[in-house]
């Protein structure tokens, strides 16, 4: 499965006679789905549907269309839900006799006329779905317990709009790309506010959320949240739950591995899942596992260590590879691979918007796009820092007591002063945007929701706090990251960290617990334990490699010199050329080491955002 889009339109109109504008809309998302469009209308109300085949399975047609004597339901699911199966066997229960085989639309439809939303609601992992209910004349939208899928929407003067991406919305002629202040605080905080859609009337359902449209208005309900409740398992059994937990959670998503691969990084989270996959391969008579790597050219001779990037992952990942037998694929980039202005241009096509993780960005596009070539989705370990209390800002005692994002602490411990990113703006609109005070604000207004204990200790009171910020606001921009990259590929990216029976126990699972012995991720490597070689097993944490090429760091300042001295660029009023002076005369900070993310993030924030307002035609509301 892959793209939707669909419009509502109550005015005269005849949305019949609408079918170029779906069409366009669905073609605005064509890279999600390359193989197949379909479009279905009705006076009323229009879908479209992009699909992608995963492996040798072919893909049922959407949306799936059901007629009752009061009208017709029509159903389009994106994602990859879980629990496909139990809702199936429910549905018999209850005297619809689905097939087993099934397609998840269609189940969906029986589902709702079943039970409502409460019933499609049964349904778990990630997927994003819009109903049509002809009997009412009203649009469903729900999006999955943790964000996976994405779904956006505006409201026009007569309807709604809606799609998988934001570009899918910007194809209809109501609709306008323009961005306040209130963006660009967004953007440049890296808030993750639920429903954001940083575009001046454009929102997203927000993680858990059923929005409903129909004559009557617009509503909105949350259907599922993370509950806040006394751990009473013991550490051996907290260790074989988790186990357990994530165990099925791989199996499930993984299948018979027809069509699918991991991303291997040679870290625990990523060696966790490779390692699940090869065990549930093995319990169940299947094949080879598929792994694939990323690294840089110069990482092989020239890798230097420092505070964030301690270790090269290549070593791990030959170990890891070795010890399931996995046949793999190393993608090897260099400089010249992460500069490749069509490449960049690619990633903010894919994301729709700029972003501070500059060439984070372009060498997951070119892995992923590599990838692509093998398989059609892929396993990753994403999130299991944030389930499992990972990052570094997370044993930092300073930046963990910080009254705003933990990651913006992470980004001012590195040298930053203005959020993520932005400390090349001018003063004068830095003084507009208020940065820091709207990451204070809405680390406040996170902390505010979070349900604590009457027992829990101080400590376990500031882990719980950190860990919903983790789960609420990072996976936010977090998930968004991965899977608008993967989808710009056709590739479809899963993640069994993030499902909602594992991250709910280890929500309530004591600090003492998971750092037990005193290293990251203490309970998951021990759940782990006997599925990796001991090297990965004690691996510290690594982040996602990077180029540690001065070049790179050359580019960025040559950039930034070319776009302060072009009168016709979009951004030349608005960043500080005097800082952009003196990052030019010593750039050395962009080369590597602890401040390097940091001051990259600044020149990458600013080279995107005057390539986003130039490719989007952005109109800036200040």
């Amino acid at each position: 499965m892959s793209g939707l889009v669909g419009w509502v339109d109550f005015s005269e109109r005849d949305l019949e006679k609408e079918w170029a504008v779906l069409s366009g809309m669905a073609g605005a998302v064509a890279r999600r789905g390359p193989d197949g469009q379909q479009v279905w209308t009705r006076t009323h109300v229009g879908l479209g549907f992009r699909s992608l085949t995963i492996g040798s399975k072919p893909v049922a047609p959407q949306p799936h269309v059901q007629s009752t004597p009061d009208g017709q339901i029509a159903v389009c699911v994106s994602g990859t839900p879980t629990g496909v199966g139990e809702l199936g066997e429910w549905l018999r229960t209850r005297g619809r006799g689905a097939h087993p085989a099934a397609p998840a639309a269609e189940l969906v439809a029986n589902a709702y006329l079943e039970d409502g939303t409460a019933a499609v609601t049964r349904l778990t992992g990630a997927f994003a779905i819009a109903i049509w209910d002809g009997r009412t004349e009203e649009i469903v939208l729900i999006r999955d317990r943790f964000g996976n899928q994405p779904l956006y929407y505006a409201l026009t003067d007569t309807g709604l709009v809606f799609g998988s991406e934001r570009k899918a919305l910007f194809a209809h002629p109501d609709t306008e790309t323009a961005v306040d202040i209130d963006g660009l605080r967004e953007l440049f905080c890296y808030a993750g506010t639920a429903g954001h859609g940083i575009f001046v009337g454009i929102k997203q359902v927000e993680a858990a959320e059923i929005v409903r449209f129909g004559r009557a208005g617009l509503r909105r309900e949350q259907y599922w949240r993370l509950m806040s409740e006394p751990h009473t398992d013991d550490l051996d059994t907290t260790i074989r739950r988790v186990r357990e937990l994530l165990s099925d959670s791989t199996a499930a998503q993984l299948g018979d591995a027809d069509g699918v691969g991991i991303m291997l990084s040679g870290g625990v989270d990523s060696s966790a899942v490779t390692g699940l996959a090869a065990d549930a391969l093995q319990r169940n008579g299947g094949g080879t596992l598929r792994t694939f790597t990323v690294t840089f050219a110069e990482h092989g001779e020239n890798f230097k260590p420092d505070e964030v990037w301690a270790t090269p992952d290549a070593p791990f990942v030959a170990d890891m590879v070795k010890h399931v037998g996995a046949e793999h694929t190393n993608v090897v980039l260099d400089t010249a691979d992460i500069l490749d202005p069509l490449a960049r241009a690619a990633t903010l096509i894919a994301k729709d918007v700029p972003s501070p993780l500059g060439n984070m960005n372009t060498s997951l596009y070119l892995l992923d796009r590599e990838v692509s070539k093998h398989v059609r989705a892929a396993l990753l370990g994403e999130i299991a820092d944030a389930v499992f209390g990972g990052f570094s800002w997370v044993h930092n005692p300073q930046l963990a007591a910080a009254q705003t994002m933990p990651w913006i602490a992470m980004a001012h411990y590195g040298g930053g002063k203005h959020g993520m990113g932005g400390d090349l703006l001018h003063p004068d609109l830095l003084a507009k945007l208020e940065l820091n005070e709207y990451c204070t604000a809405a680390w406040e207004s996170s902390v505010a929701q979070v349900v604590h204990l009457d027992d829990e200790s101080d400590v376990d009171r500031q882990m719980r706090r950190i860990n919903y910020l983790h789960l609420t606001r990072w996976l936010e921009t977090l998930l968004a990251h991965d899977e608008s990259i993967g989808m710009s590929t056709g590739l479809e990216v899963r993640m069994p960290f993030c499902d909602h029976l594992l991250v709910q126990y280890v929500y309530n699972v004591p600090w003492a617990m998971k750092s037990f012995d005193g290293q990251e991720k203490s309970l998951l490597r021990a759940a782990v334990a006997d599925l990796l070689p001991e090297t990965v097993l004690r691996r510290p944490k690594s982040p996602y490699p990077v180029t540690q090429d001065p070049a790179y760091g050359q580019w960025l300042v040559d950039e930034l010199g070319a776009l302060v001295a072009d009168a016709s660029s979009p951004v030349a009023d608005l960043v500080n050329a005097e800082a952009i002076a003196e990052l030019q005369a010593d750039h050395s900070v962009l080369d590597s080491g602890p401040r390097a993310w940091v001051a990259r993030a600044n020149c990458e924030m600013v080279l995107g955002l005057d390539a986003w307002l130039r490719h989007y035609n952005v109109r800036l509301v200040l």
